[in-house]
């Protein structure tokens, strides 16, 4: 029998999907987000996932980028799912290895749990920051998108990109109040302004004319 001229590329289904995922915080609660790299079983990427997330903490931001790959298997009938993740803690919590006491992640947990149990195979294994590093970019762009800054445009500390550690930024300077000029005087130690009222907490430096 002879084969195919040009033969069929496309995916079988029971063949395995590969997804690396990544979720971080700058601040450990802060702005927070994950990003995704799904390859086909012929090592093609399918999609690139990410979405910032608002203020949250790192473990949040991994559960929500597992469960963006999850459902995009769904989607996609990709019925057999490798998960690689930098979250040592979740991989664990998947795998039934470790209890999950928070409130918070417990809903992300039990719904990631019944999404991969709806495929046919599931895997999900832990990885080094370095293994995971398009899905770590991924994510700090969806953090720089959503704090409006420029995409890429600073590079977080190594830190910044392990669940281990927050994810932190040095907070920006604040700027100096302007000096405003107010004419009044003093009497019996009080200030008394010709004009308005002074705002509570407010520094006042007396010039005698």
């Amino acid at each position: 029998m002879s084969s195919p001229l040009f033969p069929d590329s496309t995916p079988s289904p029971s063949a395995w999907f590969t997804a690396h995922c990544d979720g971080g915080s700058r601040g450990n609660p802060g702005p927070a987000g994950y990003g995704a790299v799904i390859e086909d079983p012929l090592g093609h990427v399918a999609a690139r996932l990410s979405e910032f997330l608002g203020i949250q903490t790192n473990n949040y931001a991994e559960y929500k980028g597992l469960l963006a790959v999850l459902a995009w298997a769904g989607q996609n009938s990709a019925r057999h799912l490798r998960v690689v993740s930098d979250s040592e803690l979740m991989v664990k919590q998947m795998k039934g290895q470790y209890k999950v006491a928070s409130p918070v992640l417990r809903p992300l947990w039990e719904e990631a749990r019944r999404l991969s149990r709806a495929l046919d195979k599931f895997e999900i294994s832990h990885t080094l920051r370095g293994g995971n590093k398009e899905a770590d970019r991924l994510a700090n762009e969806a953090m720089d998108k959503g704090m409006g800054r420029p995409i890429g445009g600073s590079t977080p500390p190594p830190s910044a990109t392990s669940t281990q550690g927050s994810r932190s930024s040095a907070p920006a300077p604040k700027p100096s109040p302007a000096l405003q000029p107010l004419e009044g005087f003093v009497k019996n130690g009080v200030v008394h302004l010709l004009e308005g009222e002074l705002p509570e907490g407010t520094f006042v430096k007396i010039i005698r004319k």
